[in-house]
């Protein structure tokens, strides 16, 4: 009887035990070159997965799994790959790549891995988020219909921006877009901080110097207390820069997800695609138009479309996204921004011969677009602001007659002094954003 008994405790014990032996996937480094690893033996990896290369010298080195072939998998190397050598194992890891998020980031400088930049210490959080999710559904979302103020006259005015908008910042190098990106992060500062977006500065490919002194910038100013800055350098591999984007995204819409409001600069997604040309020219994926494989327009849509603002149901919050492209000699027509254009919710673009003539910022009003940005605008700023697309169209246009003209009739003379009054009126000095009720008396002024 007893022996019964035992029988039955044990039994009960053991239940759902395997005692069987486990299996692990032991994957070998075939070839390295590039920052990119060719790997076999692991059958079962999928894509998107983290994997971890053991290194002779005991170093363990993180990559991604990008590309899936029958007897071999291709890799992005996200360590220092000079420790790596062919023969070195492999190991799966069955977890997609992640990133810390939290109210912890505030303030603090990072990599795309969520690794401190700013010699801080340590993050303290323990909450991660994959860094590819899916974007919110139709039925998830609502309309845009609260402005996102940036404190520049001439884009408040003219290309309003909502919350949850997407609005592209386009123009040649070193006519003031991160300019532009910089003053939206200063201009919160006029916000209540009730309402104060949480602010996400991405640099991609960018120099270590001036992200230093951007960051500085902003620390001097009070602005890294709601702001995240995430940097992928010049210096690091090419797959950080493909993955700093989707971190940054990521820890955005943690605080997005709890109701919030959260700003996102992406500076600047032409970079973004070189690096994935980059790599995917490494693994071997046929090249499409200028070089790029086919998927780069998925590659861009897949992360713009997780800006959104959230239904009531789903908290209200709003993600809005402000990507960065510089085009070549203005050439708007070229393949990566036509793609980001037609993703975007408008564009902002800024022109080489406003910039050289002085105007600052150097904002085309008359090519720039909002499309939704519209039904956010305060009713202030609607009325005073109405006609100024159409005032200055005109005046561009009647001031290059003007320039052949003897005389003119007082009502063209009329129209062109109001059309030099307003484009006089919009320069705005960097570190100079305006809070929204002064806007709108400058303009009635004019």
């Amino acid at each position: 009887m007893a022996k019964d008994s035992l029988y039955d405790i044990l039994k009960k014990e053991l239940e759902g035990v395997h005692a069987g032996p486990t299996g692990e996937e032991i994957g070998k480094v075939m070839s390295i070159g590039d920052g990119v690893a060719q790997i076999e033996g692991l059958p079962n990896a999928v894509y998107s997965e983290m994997i971890e290369v053991q290194t002779q010298s005991g170093v363990s080195v993180p990559a991604m799994v990008l590309n899936l072939e029958e007897f071999l998998v291709g890799a992005v190397i996200l360590g220092d790959a000079t420790q790596m050598k062919e023969g070195d194992t492999v190991k799966r890891t069955g977890k997609v790549l992640s990133v810390p998020v939290g109210e912890q980031l505030l303030g603090r400088v990072v990599n795309p891995l969520g690794v401190p930049l700013d010699g801080k210490g340590t993050l303290g959080t323990t909450q991660t988020l994959p860094i590819e999710r899916p974007a919110p559904a139709v039925m998830d979302r609502q309309p845009v219909n609260t402005p996102l103020a940036t404190g520049i006259k001439a884009i408040d005015a003219a290309i309003p921006i909502g919350r949850g908008q997407r609005e592209l910042i386009i123009g040649d190098r070193q006519i003031g877009k991160t300019a532009l990106a910089q003053d939206t992060i200063l201009n919160q500062l006029n916000e209540p901080e009730a309402t104060r977006p949480i602010c996400i500065y991405v640099a991609i490919g960018q120099k270590t110097s001036k992200v230093a002194q951007f960051v500085g910038e902003l620390q001097e100013r009070g602005a890294m207390a709601y702001t995240i800055v995430v940097t992928a350098n010049a210096s690091d591999p090419a797959s950080l820069w493909y993955i700093a984007p989707y971190a940054g995204c990521s820890m955005g819409e943690y605080f997005r997800d709890k109701g919030k409001d959260v700003l996102i600069i992406y500076d600047d997604l032409s970079k973004h695609a070189w690096a994935w040309r980059q790599i995917a020219l490494l693994l071997r994926r046929p090249p499409g138009r200028e070089a790029y494989p086919g998927d780069v327009f998925y590659l861009h849509s897949r992360l713009l479309e997780r800006a959104s603002r959230l239904s009531k149901e789903k908290g209200g919050g709003s993600l809005t996204a402000l990507p960065i492209i510089e085009t070549q000699l203005g050439d708007v027509s070229a393949y990566i921004p036509t793609n980001v254009i037609s993703i975007t919710d408008g564009q902002i673009f800024l022109e080489s011969d406003l910039f050289s003539k002085g105007q600052r910022p150097a904002v085309n009003i008359g090519i720039s677009v909002s499309r939704v940005g519209s039904a956010a605008q305060t009713k202030a700023t609607k009325k005073v602001a109405g006609q100024l697309k159409l005032d200055l169209a005109q005046f561009q246009e009647l001031a290059a007659f003007a320039q052949f003209a003897q005389d003119l009739d007082p009502a063209t003379r009329k129209r062109i002094d109001r059309g030099q009054r307003l484009m006089e009126i919009l320069k705005q000095g960097q570190f100079e954003p305006m809070p929204m009720e002064e806007q709108v008396a400058s303009l009635l002024a004019v």
